[in-house]
């Protein structure tokens, strides 16, 4: 598994594609228990090396309802974006991320994860990527229990998506206290 991740780390396939240059933010063990695909790091990720390490990490972290100690313990959480680097900036938000990054890595690592017990879709990319694309994000987020036990839907964290909760009340108030329960009972 560390091979692999080193290879993965040490990717440059889209290198030319990327304004910051390639800089891969994956991690796993073959212990982890529950996978983050979200869609791909962002700008300070990207300058700290540190996945989540910006706003939309301490929302993800709050929805989750754990510390950061817990979060970075890759035995707890593998973290496996759909694009492992930075892709730039958008009109609103970053770039969507390179669609070579999920087929070139995503089924070799998750191959290699033997203890998951829950795989966490964080946005529109990773959701349509892995679920069907009969149901747009917000009615994958609201039909969590559909995909259950394998996959939980979220909308992404980051601040751009205020809006969006603020829209959908339901999901903080009856979705992430289910949430929470569910990833205490697995990481307890």
């Amino acid at each position: 598994m560390q091979q692999l991740l080193k290879e993965a780390r040490n990717c440059k396939f889209c290198e030319k594609h990327l304004p910051l240059g390639a800089k891969p933010i994956v991690n796993a063990t073959k212990n982890s228990k529950i996978v983050l695909i979200s869609q791909a790091p962002g700008r300070i990720v990207h300058q700290t090396g540190v996945a989540w390490n910006d706003q939309s990490g301490k929302k993800l972290r709050e929805w989750l309802g754990v510390n950061e100690n817990t979060f970075y313990q890759p035995n707890n959480f593998a973290i496996l974006p759909m694009g492992f680097c930075y892709p730039g900036k958008a009109k609103t938000g970053d770039a969507p991320p390179r669609k070579e990054c999920a087929p070139m890595w995503h089924n070799t690592i998750l191959s290699e994860l033997k203890n998951i017990e829950l795989t966490i879709l964080i946005g529109a990319y990773a959701t349509n990527y892995y679920l069907p694309d009969d149901l747009n994000l917000t009615q994958k987020v609201k039909a969590y229990r559909d995909f259950l036990p394998n996959y939980w839907c979220l909308p992404h964290p980051s601040p751009v998506n205020r809006f969006w909760r603020t829209k959908n009340p339901w999901f903080e108030e009856e979705v992430v206290p289910k949430l929470q329960n569910r990833i205490r009972d697995i990481i307890a």
